[in-house]
């Protein structure tokens, strides 16, 4: 028997740590931001392989308000604690044209671990990401629930791409993070699990066989969190807006409360093999939501912001229960506006100046943060 998910949100971001004077990565003074930041925001900030890469985290929230309110209080002070020590951060999947070779790897033996395992591969992995976690405390409802929620991430995707420069190249892709990624083992969208035991023996097979030492090295675009009651979504480039954030957010929590209305009544949302949601996942990367992507049902390609809005009815009816219908409506505005890829490449055609484009994703990343939030009253 399933058990009714909480649905409860947690949200992480990934922030690129800038020198203002040259726009590039800067690595050296993280720790001491860290440290920093730990002192004022206990344990919400943390540090990541790269030292020009800071991540943060909610706890857990009830509602989308409550991520609201305290994601964009960490976001206000971490920036604030940057530009105490002459830095910014910006939001994106990848940086414009830093080189990952200068990058320093922040001391910590787990990162160590994961460096002398994979060499190059991890030292290159110098991207950026938003995750997002909706809390599934019973473990065979979580799988039921990935095994649906496989079918909305390249969608997802699409709605989140940001990384379209790599090394100071226009690399065609609207997230190229996902391609650098992929040099990782165990990531992108995973097989179908018909049960939370046969999962686990997934995972007790690659620990016994020494591929890992624990299921936190199992990368997928979405994930039963190997430590946390929750369904992780782990697809999404790293937006530059909060609205951004709190739309991808709330659209995540909405599918998965759709998804379990569905399970509850068995009326399980059908599922696809691996191998075709790849080919939308592509799609997603290459044209964000500009593209086409695959109706399965129909067998034909259809226009992604067509099927943005399809999946935006499907949700439509659990939206006020959530109370996330504001958040979720900021999606219409992605659609007509364009994704941060879009928003990224608009600022190049317009300067062919990456530097300019940095500056445009910092200035975003700040926007209607830096001050405290109005009162309520």
């Amino acid at each position: 028997m399933s058990v009714k998910p909480d649905l409860n949100i947690g949200i992480e971001e990934e922030y690129q740590v800038i020198d203002p004077e040259t726009r590039d990565l800067r690595s050296h003074i993280q720790a001491e931001i860290v440290a920093k930041s730990r002192t004022l925001l206990a344990e919400a900030v943390k540090p990541e392989l790269h030292q020009s890469v800071i991540e943060i985290g909610t706890g857990v929230c009830a509602t989308i308000k409550d991520a609201r309110r305290e994601i964009r209080e960490i976001r206000r002070k971490v920036i604030g604690l940057a530009r105490d020590n002459g830095l910014r951060l910006a939001a994106g999947g990848t940086h414009p044209f830093a080189d990952w070779q200068s990058q320093e790897i922040y001391p910590d033996d787990r990162y160590a671990t994961i460096v002398e395992d994979m060499k190059s591969i991890a030292r290159g992995n110098l991207i950026f990401g938003l995750h997002v976690h909706i809390g599934v405390a019973d473990r065979e409802t979580c799988i039921q629930l990935m095994n649906g929620a496989r079918y909305f991430l390249p969608h997802i995707l699409a709605l989140s791409t940001n990384s379209p420069f790599w090394e100071g190249d226009d690399t065609g892709l609207k997230s190229y993070r996902c391609k650098v990624f992929d040099r990782f083992p165990r990531t992108n969208i995973p097989d179908i699990y018909q049960s939370w035991s046969e999962f686990q023996d997934f995972v007790n097979l690659l620990v016994k066989t020494n591929c890992i030492d624990n299921a936190k090295k199992i990368w997928w675009d979405i994930r039963p969190h190997p430590n946390f009651p929750t369904l992780e979504f782990r697809i999404c480039d790293m937006p530059m807006r909060l609205e951004e954030t709190l739309a991808l957010a709330a659209l995540c929590q909405a599918v998965m409360a759709k998804l379990y209305k569905l399970h509850r009544d068995n009326l399980s949302f059908r599922h696809y093999r691996r191998s075709l949601l790849m080919e939308n996942k592509w799609r997603a990367s290459r044209y964000g939501i500009d593209g086409k992507l695959i109706d399965f049902g129909k067998e034909a390609e259809v226009p992604c912001r067509e099927l943005v809005e399809e999946i935006l009815e499907f949700i439509d009816d659990v939206l006020d229960e959530l109370d996330s219908r504001a958040e979720v409506e900021y999606i219409h505005h992605i659609l007509r506006n364009g994704t941060g890829a879009d928003r990224q490449l608009r600022v190049f055609q317009e300067t062919g100046d990456l530097k300019k484009v940095v500056d445009y994703m910092i200035a975003e990343t700040e926007a209607d943060v830096l001050h405290p939030a109005p009162s309520a009253d």
